[in-house]
């Protein structure tokens, strides 16, 4: 597991190696936070990001969360010193674990692991959502399709379903793309003169 580390201290960045190391994780990559955050991060390729910042100022925050949102990878943050509202930004901006005044060598991995496996978790919800409201929305084409059918060809809703169907299977194309194909052609018929 690569792990890019991001701190405004090259000390406590250093000790956060150290701890890494000894817990068996050796691929590490020091990310400087005074260049481009999201360009060096996309380089090094890392599968977690870890962000330590000591007395982070709401624009600092503000800059790392907004990084988040940018990044598809779990990140662990820890702070030393929160309030409610930037812990409510953190979640808000993907932070997968958002830990305060609690940075040391052996919690280091456990958070990493549990950033690693929340970010997992986020990541399925999200496709079972994009998922469900693609077929959601084949659904309704469909829908609208069969309607269009039903009044052009004075079909009942079995009937529009199964010539749906028939034609899906003859032309080796899923039903929504059927679908989508008669509610298209309807909506340019409907509006030529």
């Amino acid at each position: 597991m690569r792990i890019a580390i991001i701190d405004t201290s090259t000390t406590r960045a250093a000790i956060i190696s150290d701890g890494l190391r000894e817990a068996g994780l050796a691929d590490l990559v020091v990310i400087d936070p005074a260049g481009p955050l999201v360009a060096q991060i996309e380089a090094c390729a890392p599968h977690v990001v870890l962000i330590n910042l000591e007395n982070p100022s709401r624009d600092l925050l503000e800059d790392f969360f907004a990084m988040s949102r940018a990044l598809a990878r779990p990140i662990a943050m820890f702070v030393d010193q929160s309030d409610a509202e930037a812990t409510m930004a953190a979640v808000d901006a993907g932070v997968s674990a958002y830990v305060v005044d609690g940075l040391a060598k052996q919690r280091i991995k456990p958070v990493l692991d549990l950033a690693v496996r929340r970010f997992q978790a986020f990541s399925r919800l999200q496709e079972e959502l994009a998922q469900a409201k693609s077929a959601l929305a084949d659904r309704q084409t469909i829908d609208r399709a069969k309607a269009i059918l039903m009044k052009r060809r004075g079909l009942d809703e079995p009937a529009a379903y199964a010539l749906l169907r028939s034609h899906a299977m003859t032309s080796n194309r899923r039903i929504a793309e059927v679908a989508d194909a008669i509610v298209t052609s309807d909506a340019l018929m409907g509006n030529l003169p």
